[in-house]
């Protein structure tokens, strides 16, 4: 009898085992076939993801809304876990110098050769090399309010002079000719270079960039003192010529905006892109360059993204194989015109046709010159731009001064301290498994789950930013944990019946709302797991499990629900299940958890299978 039990236990431990094996044997297959992908925004979450997976089906791609911020990507490099293919808006080489060495060469990749060499000069290293290429320009310049210009019988500019005569020409009769929200750094940085591109696109403006800009300089490199005295001179002639006061230096997005839509303004800074919004409200409204002081004209662009490729894929013919096809498809002419999502596309390729509105018709010729100035956009150029040019609209710098001011604060030595607040002692992967999700996400959404107080709570797949690493957190990558737009919470009492109608919801779609495109789309849950049947592209939920069995629909539970507000439009419309939305967003609600001192991340749990 001894021996049929131990043979039966034999057995057990055996098949035990075996299932051990097996499982890890699928989630290390899981490991190598899928390539991570990540989003500088959850737009392109929305509308770019899924079209870039509907053009590669056999390939299984995970997609993240990671940050906006090439130190997010330092931050994961230094930890072994730097993403596949990574995207970013706000750039510059000199932020992108700690990952040069962790980035593919594609410089003498096909992909590479369809630029125009103007442009992906700016993007090429001093050895040569170019790991970074751009997608899509955003065009940033003056946006105009065409019917205001001839209600008063003024012409529109063509050159620098003949901007500021229609300046002061609407000073006259009480209207502001220009003004920008120079309460933000983007619109004082674009400013301070907008007016003097040609000077900046010069040979020595070049050299002093590709000097700024190098990745191999280990130097804090300052402004020359060829190019740069000038521009600052120009921006000075620039605040006088159009009348910039300091009470600019309060102005908003919102208060700009109102200015012009009420006839209060004629020109404003801004992107083509908002000429649309305008256009739609019955303002007869068109887009205006750059005007250098020496009678050129010139679009400020700005990529809509930067992709670079981790070096590591070259380790693998299959994976690089599998990445290059996602880039094809990126850089393809259909790739930019979704990416663009409506507006005009402008790209850098050669083989990408222009499609230009009728607003943007008349920078055809700039665009046929390449006069399209891709902006310094590193993060000293934000915060410095910022603080200088403020000071100079304030009145207490003046063209030298400021000069000055901008050429040491850029010599200074980063700040890279900054306090722990959040501890890991385990890292975790966010690849998703067929047999239990994403683990980064689950730990997540378990600790998560603890600082609402919840009994469960379900976040779509997009809410969290990767893999939680091994590492020490300063505040600023903790808070770089969680989807960076405007993730809330939304909180009520619902019935086992009710959970799970939510849960379906979120795992099957709804109209005019979000929609799984992908495993790793699917939401990920906390308190309860769930089973999914996968079908194609589209899933079905099967069931609800509570601690192993299925959920009772007289149960009770409290939930939290993580969305964008967007995105859970469709849960707020329904009226017969009322959600209390968070008063503070989920990062801030995260973030005071790991300022607390003693911020605990709860181990990860098997919530979904897939089958």
């Amino acid at each position: 009898m001894a021996r049929k039990w131990i043979g039966l236990l034999l057995s057990l431990i055996m098949t035990m085992t075996l299932l051990a094996a097996c499982g890890a044997s699928g989630t290390a297959r899981e490991d190598a076939e899928t390539i991570t992908v990540y989003l500088w925004t959850n737009a392109m979450y929305e509308n770019y993801a899924p079209y870039i997976q509907s053009r590669l089906p056999d390939i299984n791609i995970q997609f993240v809304v990671g940050n906006n911020d090439l130190d997010f990507y330092g931050f994961m490099n230094e930890h072994g876990a730097l993403p596949d293919i990574i995207t970013c808006c706000r750039f510059s080489l000199h932020d992108a110098a700690p990952l040069k060495d962790s980035l593919m060469d594609l410089s003498t990749t096909a992909e590479a050769g369809v630029f125009y060499d103007t442009y992906l000069d700016s993007f090429r290293n001093e050895d040569g090399s170019i790991n970074w290429l751009p997608l899509s320009a955003d065009v940033h310049g003056f946006i105009t309010n065409r019917g205001l210009f001839e209600r008063y019988g003024i012409p529109l500019p063509t050159d620098y002079e003949s901007f500021v005569s229609a300046c002061r020409a609407f000073e006259e009769v009480g209207i502001r000719g220009h003004v920008g929200d120079f309460a933000y750094d983007y619109t004082c940085m674009e400013a301070l270079q907008g007016l003097s591109i040609p000077e900046l696109t010069s040979l020595e403006g070049r050299k002093w960039r590709m000097a700024y800009s190098d990745p191999a300089s280990t130097q804090h490199v300052g402004l020359d003192d060829v190019v740069w005295p000038g521009v600052f001179k120009r921006m000075e002639q620039f605040i006088q010529d159009v009348n910039l006061t300091p009470d600019v230096l309060e102005l908003d997005y919102t208060p700009v905006i109102r200015m012009f839509a009420e006839g209060e303004a004629a020109m404003i800074t801004g992107s083509s892109a908002r000429v649309l919004e305008f256009l739609d409200r019955g303002i007869d409204t068109v887009f205006l360059p750059y005007f250098g002081q020496n009678g050129e004209q010139w679009m400020m662009t700005t990529p809509y993204l930067q992709v670079a490729l981790n070096r590591d894929l070259e380790k693998d013919k299959s994976r690089r194989e599998k990445a290059m096809r996602i880039l094809n498809v990126m850089l393809s002419e259909e790739g930019q015109t979704v990416l663009a999502n409506g507006q005009d596309v402008l790209s850098y390729c050669q083989d990408v046709g222009i499609h230009l509105t009728g607003h943007l018709a008349n920078l055809r010729p700039l665009i046929e010159q390449n006069h399209m100035y891709i902006r310094i956009a590193s993060n000293d150029f934000f915060a410095v731009s910022k603080d200088v040019v403020s000071k100079m609209i304030a009145g207490e710098y003046d063209a030298q001064q400021a000069y000055e001011a901008f050429d040491a604060q850029l010599r200074q030595p980063a700040d890279a301290s900054g306090e722990t607040v959040l501890k890991s002692q385990k890292g975790y992967s966010n690849i998703f498994h067929s047999r239990g999700g994403n683990e980064a996400g689950s730990v997540m959404a378990n600790t998560l789950r603890g600082v609402y107080d919840s009994d469960v709570l379900i976040a779509t797949g997009n809410s969290f930013t990767g893999a939680v690493l091994q590492a020490d957190y300063t505040e600023k990558m903790a808070g770089s944990m969680i989807m960076p737009n405007t993730l809330v919470s939304f909180r009520r009492e619902m019935t086992g019946a009710e959970l799970k109608e939510t849960i379906r919801d979120y795992v099957e779609g709804v109209e005019d709302g979000f929609r799984p495109f992908n495993r790793g789309s699917l939401p990920i849950v906390s308190g309860v797991s769930i089973e999914v049947r996968e079908n194609g592209d589209a899933y079905t939920l099967i069931r609800v499990l509570k601690d192993g069995r299925e959920l009772r629909d007289g149960e009770t539970f409290s939930v939290t629900c993580l969305s964008t507000y967007a995105h859970f439009a469709y849960f707020l419309a329904d009226e017969s299940r009322p959600f209390a939305m968070g008063e503070d967003g989920v990062k801030d609600v995260w973030l005071n958890y790991v300022r607390s001192g003693d911020a605990l991340l709860a181990p990860p749990e098997r919530y979904i299978t897939l089958k």
